[in-house]
């Protein structure tokens, strides 16, 4: 798949993000991935916040390669792929910064963008389309 860096994110492993066998439980992965879809989304004027319609997450995955551990900061680089009539898919790659050309995991997540109203998908903002198509190589 063709792809581009569109955003890198720093994040803290907080104490609190390890589960009793002593490594980030697999949940809050979801949550890096989500902090840095929000931030991408907000620099890009696309903020998450209510109003008639927006983004909403349909499918989320992600692939656990290695452990992660506190204490330590994790690096979330963000790409997207090409967009559809209402949705794109975000794609992640998560790492320490400590050594950041060690993969500890990938994740994806589709976008839908949705009409909060009628609850149902609608067609993507034209502006937000340009923006993704022209942020692929």
């Amino acid at each position: 798949m063709d792809r581009k860096l569109l955003h890198t994110t720093r994040m803290p492993i907080r104490w609190s993000d390890m589960d009793a066998m002593g490594h980030v439980n697999n949940t809050v992965f979801f949550r890096y991935m989500e902090q840095a879809r929000v931030e991408w989304l907000s620099q890009t004027g696309f903020t998450v916040k209510a109003r008639s319609e927006g983004p909403v997450v349909v499918n989320a995955s992600c692939t656990f390669i290695r452990q992660l551990q506190f204490p330590g900061e994790v690096e979330v680089r963000t790409y997207v792929g090409q967009p559809g009539r209402s949705s794109f898919e975000t794609i992640y790659e998560i790492c320490r910064t400590d050594e950041p050309d060690v993969l500890v995991a990938e994740g994806a997540a589709k976008v839908v963008w949705v009409d909060f109203g009628l609850g149902k998908s609608t067609p993507l903002p034209e502006d937000l389309r340009q923006l993704l198509r022209s942020q692929i190589t």
